[in-house]
């Protein structure tokens, strides 16, 4: 089960189901000996998918972008480390999003962040996520109802951020996860439970303000994150577990004041996940079909025909991620299988998935952002505009933000963002350039 689908349909029970019953790829099948298939579905499959969505309205209207974005409380989520630069005293954000209501009618995403600067240099800041998984109908194998049950998550982050100089800063984040999803059933005699995991994000900010363009005052920012760094996690005694979506996120950002009034600043995010890429198996034709099966070694296990084990340890996974895709896998007339040549490198560049666009303001009160998601089709194809408003005034900020899909029947659009803001000390920025 992909990363998007679990986004869909019955998402709860749905991952669950997931950690019991192993997914199987043995690749594409060529009618005609040695005929390329070309790239196969094989998206990445993780455990608290809701950890991966963008929560807050100024990047969501900007692509689902904003590793490098000037800080406000929402850089709990896209990178810590931007704390330390923040200009406020303090600050804290709470944002709602009705989620896949195309599918799911009750589905919710709330998150909380703030932040409260400890001096010049450092910042402390926390946030709670819940994630909403709407009513679920619990049946048994002739459909007569167990219960009804309300599937949920959340995670609750503390981060820390400290200026190392001027223009460069690191961040750290602590996570706790909790995943409910069946709430104790027992399913094919397995007792489950919620799914609980801990995590840390490590993240790095530069800034420079000391630029000019065209004679105008200019930012030019970089933010690198990994997040959810962390074990992995399972529903019940006997099922396998998955990983958390371990996440490496980088980018720029540039601001420039066009003038007293106007400024726009552009943005861009490229990321990956640091998890294992479900591999091919190796077959072998059935003696009395001739269908190919799955070759078993003698521990009972399925043979990897490309790609890499899945069932490693973290830092195994992180650090294999680069270089475990399959490649596009045929098999010939022969029941022989075949990876593409050159296929693998390919495969390992779709897995990296793009959002980016830019933000308007206006006398520092009104915003208008614009911006674009990208993600390969054979990785989850979520393709998607971004559009988003925003509007200050003295300590409390209103952004809101919608997403239109490029893709048809994408469970995603149509989606919106609700953002409300709180400055502890609106009058943070003076004091601290007055007293630089």
């Amino acid at each position: 089960m992909s990363l998007v689908s679990r986004f869909t349909a019955t998402i709860g029970a749905a991952t669950f189901f997931a950690s019991l019953h192993a997914q199987v790829n043995t690749g594409c099948i060529s009618e005609i000996s040695g005929q390329e298939c070309g790239p196969r579905l094989n998206t990445i499959t993780t455990a608290v998918p809701f950890l991966m969505i963008g929560p807050d309205s100024r990047s969501g209207g900007m692509g689902d972008a904003g590793v490098a974005l000037p800080p406000d409380a929402n850089a709990l989520h896209w990178n810590p480390s931007k704390l330390a630069f923040a200009e406020n005293q303090g600050e804290f954000r709470i944002s709602v999003s009705p989620w896949l209501r195309n599918l799911v009618p009750d589905m919710s995403l709330a998150y909380l962040a703030g932040y409260k600067k400890l001096n010049k240099r450092s910042a402390l800041g926390g946030s709670l996520r819940y994630f909403n998984l709407g009513s679920i109908t619990f049946t048994d194998a002739n459909g007569g109802v167990i219960r009804d049950f309300k599937p949920a998550e959340f995670a609750v982050d503390v981060s820390f951020a400290q200026q190392f100089s001027d223009r460069f800063s690191g961040g750290i984040s602590l996570r706790y996860i909790n995943s409910n999803l069946t709430g104790g059933l027992n399913v094919s005699g397995a007792n489950t439970k919620a799914g609980q995991a801990v995590a840390a994000d490590v993240s790095f900010f530069y800034q420079n303000k000391d630029m000019t363009i065209a004679d105008r005052k200019a930012t030019l920012a970089f933010g690198l994150d990994v997040s959810n760094i962390g074990n992995r996690m399972s529903y019940s005694e006997t099922s396998r577990v998955d990983y958390l979506p371990i996440n490496l996120r980088l980018g720029p950002a540039l601001t420039l004041d066009i003038d007293q009034y106007n400024s726009i600043t552009f943005n861009a995010d490229v990321n990956k996940l640091l998890v294992p890429t479900p591999p091919v198996y190796k077959t072998e034709p059935d003696p009395n079909t001739g269908a190919p099966v799955n070759v078993i070694d003698a521990d009972g296990n399925y043979v990897v025909f490309s790609g890499k084990d899945p069932n490693r340890g973290v830092a195994s996974g992180i650090f294999g991620s680069f270089s475990d895709a399959p490649g596009d896998v045929y098999t010939d007339a022969q029941g022989v299988q075949h990876v593409e040549p050159g296929s693998r490198l390919k495969e390992e560049l779709r897995e990296i998935y793009y959002g980016g666009g830019l933000e308007y303001w206006y006398a520092k009160q009104f915003a208008f952002r614009t911006g674009y998601f990208w993600e390969a089709a054979t990785k989850g194809n979520r393709k998607y505009f971004t559009m988003g408003l925003g509007v200050k005034y003295s300590i409390f900020s209103l952004d809101f933000s919608y997403l239109i899909a490029n893709t048809q029947r994408s469970p995603l659009a149509n989606t919106l963002r609700f953002t409300l803001g709180f400055n502890f000390d609106g009058k943070a920025k003076k004091k601290a350039d007055t007293a630089e």
